[in-house]
């Protein structure tokens, strides 16, 4: 018995009723090209790939005209899209604002496209009148979770099909199924690893990495060099910030404004330099603890910078208030609750936080490390005046002494009434 038989035989085919079109998130793997043609032998559908741009270094490799033509000669429509302005300017700038990093090392590269290539699967399943969407997520995974809740978000009356998990479906099963339908699916007998990649940043996972104890192999790496490896040079770059949004990066390489290129030239700056590897245990959504490879060379560095600007101009009670909303921004994003109303509240509390946010920081690179070296900010709420201990200060150091009478008033109190 052949796979579409045995996927006919163990699932309820009724639940498809009615429906005649589905918009599939289509990458051009193994697992997204195979269910182009299992969704029209098992189900009868009219499949609509759509692919986002969001600026896998994997498509300035290959011709994206091919992941169009494959799509199609499969039998799929396909629809390309260029989102890399739209994740940086709505996506991954509000991450530099909420100082955004899952667990204290993680900055949701990859959580972060997901609420958008959601947003695009409903809107071409709105205009070609689909029935259902669907994406190649495992049941193991934190995306199944993101792209399912977005889903039922934004539309809940899309039926979602997720194959390799509803079906059940194993990798020799699918290959033996590509193999007798002729589709040419990529072999990578030369990568033991699985790897997602977006401008914001590179997972990297499975293979030996899958052991917590041992050291990832260099060649996991293809972003970041090894510190050990990384060029025998400081560098220093300015990152300027409005609102706390990146505006401007003016390194070696020249100065950029452009959003994209932005991102684009810091990956390249600090990964030259070794800044932007990640290797720490993950919890997942599902419960499952995972050890987890990331390379985030530009993500970290903005938010780095970004951190150091708001201790310069926001007020200590801001600062001790803001993390508990970043890090709760931080997770609604790796737990796929980007369309929750409390990201809509949260987001309010990131707009107004970040008014003052403006100014520059200066870093510097080298061979892994990253340190601030310099700030300058018009809402600077510092003043050398005020802080200075040599001659001509405007503090009154005498006011000091009512203040520690009054301050330490509770536990003076506290001790002699104890005592």
């Amino acid at each position: 018995m052949g796979l579409v038989e045995d996927i006919k035989k163990n699932i309820d085919l009724s639940q498809y009723k009615g429906i005649k079109k589905v918009v599939l998130a289509y990458s051009g793997g193994v697992d997204t090209s195979i269910m182009i043609k299992l969704f029209q032998d098992v189900c009868g559908f009219e499949v609509i790939a759509v692919t986002l741009d969001l600026g896998q270094k994997e498509y300035s490799n290959v011709d994206k005209k091919s992941i169009k033509e494959k799509a199609e000669k499969l039998g799929a429509r396909h629809h390309f899209i260029d989102a890399k302005r739209e994740f940086i300017t709505d996506y991954a700038w509000k991450a530099v604002q909420s100082n955004c990093m899952y667990q204290g090392a993680y900055p949701n590269s990859t959580a972060l496209a997901r609420p958008l290539i959601s947003k695009h699967l409903v809107e071409v399943a709105k205009r070609e009148g689909a029935g259902a969407v669907a994406h190649g997520s495992t049941g193991k995974g934190n995306d199944q979770v993101r792209f399912d809740v977005s889903f039922m978000a934004l539309d809940p009356n899309l039926k979602i099909i997720v194959p390799v998990r509803d079906w059940s479906l194993m990798r020799d099963e699918e290959i033996k199924y590509a193999q007798q339908k002729n589709i040419l699916i990529p072999v990578k007998k030369d990568s033991p690893y699985s790897i997602d990649a977006n401008l914001w940043g590179r997972s990297i996972e499975c293979g030996i990495l899958e052991d917590p104890a041992t050291e990832p192999p260099d060649d996991a790496y293809e972003w970041v060099a090894l510190p050990h490896k990384a060029q025998d040079k400081i560098e220093t770059v300015k990152i300027s910030f409005k609102k706390g949004v990146p505006t401007e990066i003016d390194c070696a390489d020249g100065k950029f404004t452009d959003p994209v290129e932005m991102v684009e030239r810091m990956n390249t700056v600090a990964g030259r330099n070794g800044v932007g590897l990640i290797d720490h245990m993950e919890d997942r959504v599902v419960g499952l603890k995972s050890r987890e490879n990331y390379e985030c060379p530009a993500a970290l560095a903005f938010i780095f910078a970004h951190k150091d600007l708001e201790k310069y101009v926001l007020t200590r009670e801001e600062n001790d208030f803001k993390p508990l909303v970043d890090k709760a921004w931080g997770d609604l994003v790796y737990r796929g609750l980007w369309y929750s109303p409390l990201m809509k509240s949260l987001n309010a509390y990131l707009e107004a936080s970040q008014e003052y946010v403006d100014g520059w920081v200066k870093l510097k690179l080298y061979k892994g490390s990253m340190r601030v070296v310099g700030r300058s900010s018009e809402h600077a709420l510092y003043d050398k005046l005020l802080a200075t201990y040599d001659k001509g200060t405007t503090f009154n150091q005498k006011d000091a002494i009512g203040f520690i009478k009054l301050w330490g008033l509770n536990t003076v109190m506290a001790n002699k009434v104890r005592k």
